[in-house]
């Protein structure tokens, strides 16, 4: 069973959260929070494997949350649940110690894969941000990034593979269009990020259009 906290300043949103999440068996929503201070007082006594995180809070925001967790729960998982799509604010949550990034707007199936990936330790991104990074890596102006000359060390198969993370694909996606299994895809992914030197999905991403592996 996944243990979950839900941290966000509006109950409305918690409530409909958590009725999201009622029938689905291998999820339990544990506590409540309404900003970090919350959040940090009720850790110690209640056992957590992912918070769902907000950004946008009163007090102790994401952001500011997401640093005292690294510093004092380094290993409670973090998937930020936010209304802030833009790039600045996904990059900065990852590099503080989100393990994934959701939007608002993301519907229940992918918000409970995302929770399991999080859970599982796999970096998650979803589909409406990988769509949206992709679009603005492939703007004309953005000639500057200095990709990684490893991409001819990707075998075929991880090629392939990272073309379809760019797509937005989950693992599961991937290893039904590969005929494969998907710890394979795990294993190929993982091999990916250790090749590129790739902090996150986002930076996957980033050094497959840079590279120009990306279909036309």
């Amino acid at each position: 069973m996944i243990r979950i906290i839900l941290t966000d300043d509006h109950a409305i949103i918690r409530d409909g959260i958590r009725s999201l999440l009622r029938d689905e068996p291998g999820l339990e929503v544990v506590g409540e929070a309404s900003n970090g201070e919350e959040l940090l007082a009720m850790l110690p006594e209640t056992p957590t494997d992912v918070i769902l995180l907000d950004l946008n809070m009163p007090g102790m925001d994401g952001f500011a949350t997401l640093a005292a967790l690294r510093e004092q729960h380094p290993h409670t998982r973090v998937l930020v649940l936010s209304m802030l799509d833009h790039e600045r604010y996904v990059v900065q949550a990852l590099d503080v110690g989100a393990l994934g990034y959701a939007l608002k707007n993301t519907g229940r199936t992918e918000l409970i894969y995302a929770l399991y990936a999080v859970a599982g330790g796999q970096p998650f991104l979803c589909t409406a941000i990988g769509m949206a990074l992709l679009r603005k890596f492939q703007s004309p102006e953005i000639n500057t990034y200095d990709a990684p000359k490893v991409g001819s060390s990707l075998s075929k198969r991880e090629l392939e593979v990272l073309q379809l993370i760019a797509e937005g694909l989950t693992n599961a996606e991937i290893a039904d269009k590969l005929f494969t299994s998907k710890r394979t895809i795990e294993t190929h992914r993982q091999n990916i990020i250790e090749k590129t030197q790739a902090k996150n999905t986002a930076a996957l991403i980033k050094f497959a259009v840079s590279s120009g592996l990306l279909p036309e």
